[in-house]
């Protein structure tokens, strides 16, 4: 299913469609302030799976990374956020930025890097975080299999390539090219593991 859905004043019936999808395990391509991402549900065990093998890796060494709703949201699935690290998130967040941290008990274990790490995202985009509002989860943020082409921007292009594969591809409009800057926090000092269309100042 292609579902249009306004980027700005996204509609309550279209995103209770979505949250039913997903409830059921289903899996979604969705807008964020970046690329376009695959998405499920985070505790939907078989649809984290799916999405796995949309993306040919396997789960255990996949490095999944999910998106929240906000920075309260987002330290539930983290160890405690010292006050310095608090103050760096709240000064990048929500943006385009993945944030590598160590994950907490409330994370499925399908989801943890073997160093018991998390990617975490609180993105700028209206229809994301509405989501995940009402979903009251947080869901995947998977970037689509293969290579960045032009097409991954086009909802109506990834509709076609890949709607045998997934539930819904939300059309939120023209998505981007350029993925989310990684920043590793385990340590003492943040790392920039990749550069992406987040600006870091550290």
């Amino acid at each position: 299913m292609l579902l249009h859905i306004h980027p700005d004043n996204p509609q309550p019936r279209q995103i209770k469609t979505v949250i039913d999808c997903l409830v059921n395990g289903g899996v979604i391509i969705y807008p964020t302030d970046t690329i376009y991402g695959l998405g499920c549900d985070i505790f939907q065990h078989k649809a984290v799976e799916r999405i796995c093998r949309i993306k040919n890796v396997d789960p255990q060494k996949a490095q999944l990374s999910f998106i929240c709703h906000d920075l309260s949201d987002l330290s539930t699935y983290t160890k405690s956020i010292s006050t310095p690290l608090y103050r760096l998130l709240k000064q990048y967040l929500p943006g385009a930025f993945t944030f590598i941290l160590p994950a907490s008990k409330e994370v499925p274990k399908i989801l943890k890097s073997k160093k018991d790490n998390i990617g975490l995202r609180v993105p700028d985009n209206t229809i994301a975080r509405t989501i995940i509002e009402e979903l009251n989860r947080p869901i995947l943020s998977a970037s689509l299999p293969g290579e960045m082409v032009e097409e991954y921007t086009d909802p109506e292009a990834i509709y076609e390539k890949f709607n045998k594969l997934v539930d819904i591809v939300i059309d939120g409009g023209i998505g981007g090219m350029v993925p989310s800057t990684i920043v590793d926090c385990t340590d003492d000092e943040p790392i920039v593991i990749r550069e992406g269309l987040g600006e870091w100042v550290g």
